[in-house]
């Protein structure tokens, strides 16, 4: 990567460095169900300039150009970035930093934990193999999601989150309770089935889910604020496989919640890295490859003390209103369109999940192009499994509704 040099600041930019600045909004905590606020967002920012050192003249520049001690886009507004965008354009040219964006619909969140825990294979007998461990999942969790409405949602996420193991269990079989009543409403007899047996197994076997968090930090694991962390890692792994840098620095907004959370998670996959850990997660299912993940601990740090975190919440409040159709000066969409050229993105939820695994189910082969061998060893592999399944839904004693 070329030296490049800013018009204030004449220090040059070291090379094989990468910096990442890392901050959210949206967030409420456990709350997932807060129509103010349906999708947390995080943003990265990254740059082989040090932003908190080599910025500091035009960072201030532009502080006095708006009449602020710090640069927070809430509270500059439209009329107020419109007023520095020339001076934040220009230091963007200088610098060459990139945004990228990751989102979760936190109500889609709380049903993809319900299903992840519930029609887990391993867990859950009764469901199929193929059902969870190849891309037929994604298929079944939209059937599933199907029968949710808010209510049940919102308790399927409460008894998640219990550290109280025998509500959470009482809870979470009145969820599965309520989603048999509906099953009728899924068309195809064979989801009908699948579905229906593994709920049925476990109402009658709350205790073996292991569904809640069991103590605080499992509680805080598995909030979207550290799932959508999980997306960040990920993301600056795909920078710093990109650019062949490691990475230098990565500063972490501070705030009390989460932090430790995400410095716990940070170390898993270090340690993981050190290891070449590759997770397999099934046929045709993504490898989860941890190889390139940094070792670089993570720094908390104010807002109030890095000119990065001042950037990143100007670009994550533009972003923000733009996917949630408010109000944006048009001047200002020309910071979306530089970042949405060079930035990556990513979305947790219900709908990019269809996006994402639609194309490949409409190119499955079809069923003459397999090789007579293929189709004997699925069918055999399919009589296998549907002979285990069935043997623990005989076992299970809860009625399903009659169609």
């Amino acid at each position: 990567m070329p030296l490049r040099y800013t018009d204030f600041n004449k220090t040059p930019f070291k090379e094989h460095t990468l910096y990442f600045y890392v901050d959210e909004s949206g967030h409420t905590g456990p709350n997932l169900f807060d129509a103010d606020q349906p999708t947390l967002y995080y943003g990265v920012l990254s740059s082989s300039a040090d932003i908190d050192t080599v910025t500091v003249p035009q960072m201030a520049a532009m502080r006095r150009l708006a009449g602020v001690d710090q640069l927070h886009a809430n509270q500059l507004g439209n009329g107020g970035l419109v007023h520095i965008l020339p001076a934040l354009q220009a230091l963007q040219r200088d610098v060459g930093f990139r945004f990228d964006l990751y989102r979760i619909n936190k109500p889609d969140h709380a049903i993809i934990c319900f299903f992840d825990q519930i029609f887990d294979s391993d867990i859950n007998p009764a469901m199929t193999w193929a059902g969870y461990r190849t891309p037929l999942r994604y298929v079944l969790l939209f059937k599933v999601a199907y029968l949710f409405d808010e209510a049940l949602a919102k308790a399927a996420w409460e008894a998640r989150i219990s550290t109280n193991n025998e509500a959470a269990s009482e809870q979470i079989g009145n969820v599965c309770r309520g989603l048999l009543e509906r099953i009728n409403g899924i068309p195809d007899a064979r989801s009908r089935d699948v579905i229906g047996d593994t709920l049925a197994w476990a109402i009658n076997n709350t205790q073996e889910l292991r569904y809640n968090a069991r103590s605080e930090a499992e509680r805080l694991q598995i909030m979207p604020n550290i799932i959508g962390f999980q997306s960040v890692m990920h993301g600056i792994t795909l920078r710093i496989k990109e650019s062949g840098t490691p990475a230098t620095s990565i500063i972490v907004d501070q705030q009390s919640q989460f932090n430790k959370a995400q410095r716990t998670l940070a170390e898993f996959y270090a340690s993981a890295a050190s290891q070449d850990i590759e997770w397999k997660l099934g046929p045709g299912l993504p490898t989860m490859d941890l190889k390139n993940m940094p070792d670089t601990p993570l720094t908390f740090t104010s807002s109030t003390k890095s000119a990065g975190l001042e950037l990143v919440d100007i670009h994550l409040w533009v972003f923000k209103r733009m996917m949630e159709r408010k109000e944006v000066a048009p001047p200002l969409y020309a910071i979306f369109a530089a970042q949405m050229r060079d930035g990556l993105t990513d979305e947790i939820s219900l709908a990019a999940l269809s996006n994402r695994w639609t194309p490949f189910f409409e190119n499955l082969p079809e069923l003459g192009e397999l090789s007579a061998e293929q189709i004997e060893f699925a069918n055999q592999f399919r009589a296998e499994d549907e002979a285990r399944r069935t043997a623990a839904v005989r076992a299970t004693t809860v009625k399903k509704p009659k169609r």
